[in-house]
């Protein structure tokens, strides 16, 4: 029922609820999960709804006494309409069986208020001067997808529709235009010990400066992409569109990345750029290079993209360079925000997300220079919400081959020019342990070296 000027509500509706409750406790395992005290439009109802629901979260029976008495504690009794009330609320409802179809209804009208809301909030923000257009559709866009979210709970799920959707996702690589059910980087050795990047995961890279983390995130972009015609969105914070882009093309044509900035190749070094402007111009690669972009911001933008095409990939460097939420207290909490969001992120667009991290000093400090979890800079809660963490350890970075030399029998163990240590330190869902690439500085590429896998 809808009154003039008045929002979407259906008192009856609410009245319904309540009486089935208080006939019936039962009927609050079937609408819990979906109905909230603030979905009520009527005062009195929400506060009686409040009482059964705090009730339920104690697992006290809900009936007209314990109800009162609830509502008395909260000081809130004479407000609902006392006893007197309640003695209605069951008087009303002949039967509890159709608890959840007006508990849908209740939803429903709540979710169109909330759809006004948002509404009169975005109108707001078109009357705002000085906002920026970008920041103001990502704020938009934001506002419409809590609404969104809060609308989306999922129930339980029989293990017959989750094993079918397995043996679905379990199968071959479909053909390109079909969802690609495992992102593979094109790196055997990484693919066979992770089963390529898992939709939903979120994927931590970290290393220090001059390791290579963004290239080899850009190499996992590009093989993605051309290999797997998967669709990449690509964050970056740090380097221009323009720099990605010419370090894309220094990958692809094996051409020297300085010469390649510069524009002092050979010809036959530009024939070789224009075919891999051609190879990579088909690549579905989307680059986002806005600087000091805020998480909410990065969701809005994955979310439209995902809405427009099937997202297969994430990407974002680098996480120290997203900006949290104001209101964070250090840096150490406003980060474990945003990891949190990154991996909301992953849940919600089904893709996963690779989020390339600094690491503290520590890596130099120590005598072996191998990165260690402990080592992920300004950790906050990254660890513990990353699904897969890998770390890039070059021993060419801190050891002369002559200090080799001396500490190794080259015959046995020759100097690590051009290797590269890529440390699986946490793998939620399978073994840990470490394999090598070969890295070529002159083209920031990494390469595929060996397929064998030593476990930890």
């Amino acid at each position: 029922m809808i009154s003039d000027n008045l929002p979407p509500h259906d008192v009856e509706a609410e009245k319904a609820v309540l009486g089935s409750l208080l006939i019936d406790s039962e009927g609050i395992f079937k609408i819990a999960i979906f109905l909230r005290p603030e979905d009520f439009f009527n005062p009195e109802n929400q506060w009686v709804y409040d009482a059964c629901f705090s009730l339920y979260q104690r697992n006290e029976g809900i009936n007209q006494i314990t109800v009162a008495h609830e509502l008395a504690q909260k000081g809130r009794l004479e407000e609902a309409g006392g006893a007197a009330y309640l003695s209605h609320l069951v008087s009303i409802v002949p039967t509890s069986l159709h608890v959840e179809h007006f508990a849908q209804i209740v939803s429903r009208t709540a979710v169109m208020r909330r759809l006004i809301s948002a509404g009169s909030q975005i109108t707001a923000l078109g009357y705002e001067d000085d906002a920026e257009v970008d920041v103001a559709l990502g704020r938009a866009e934001d506002i419409l997808f809590k609404v969104r979210q809060r609308q989306s709970r999922q129930d339980f799920v029989p293990i017959r529709q989750i094993l079918g959707q397995y043996f679905e996702e379990a199968g071959p690589v479909q053909p390109s235009g079909e969802e690609i059910p495992h992102v593979l980087t094109s790196f055997v050795a990484i693919d066979d010990i992770l089963g390529g990047l898992q939709r939903s995961d979120l994927i931590i890279l970290g290393a220090r400066p001059s390791a290579g983390k963004t290239s080899l995130a850009l190499n996992i972009a590009r093989n993605t992409a051309v290999n797997q015609k998967a669709c990449v969105a690509l964050f970056s914070l740090e380097m221009s569109r323009q720099a990605v882009v010419q370090r894309l093309l220094s990958n692809e044509a094996k051409v020297d990345s300085r010469s390649v900035r510069l524009g002092t190749y050979t010809e036959k070094e530009e024939r070789r750029i224009m075919e891999a402007s051609g190879i990579l111009s088909e690549a579905p690669i989307y680059i986002d290079d806005s600087p000091q972009l805020r998480v909410v911001e990065m969701r809005g933008k994955a979310q439209r993209l995902y809405r427009e095409r099937t997202v297969d990939l994430v990407i974002v460097d680098y996480l120290q360079l997203i900006q949290g939420a104001a209101r964070s207290e250090s840096r150490v909490q406003e980060l474990s925000e945003i990891t949190r969001s990154l991996k909301a992120l992953a849940r919600e667009i089904d893709a996963p997300v690779l989020a390339i991290s600094q690491l503290s000093r520590a890596v130099e400090w120590r005598s072996s220079h191998r990165p260690q979890l402990s080592d992920l800079r300004d950790s906050g809660s990254i660890e513990q919400d990353a699904d897969v963490v890998l770390f890039i350890s070059r021993d060419e970075m801190f050891v002369t081959e002559d200090d080799w030399k001396k500490a190794h029998d080259v015959e046995i163990e020759p100097y690590p020019r051009g290797i590269a240590d890529i440390i699986i330190a946490k793998h939620r869902n399978g073994p840990t342990g470490e394999i090598k690439l070969r890295f070529v500085p002159k083209t920031a590429k990494f390469e595929n070296l060996e397929a064998e896998f030593s476990a930890a």
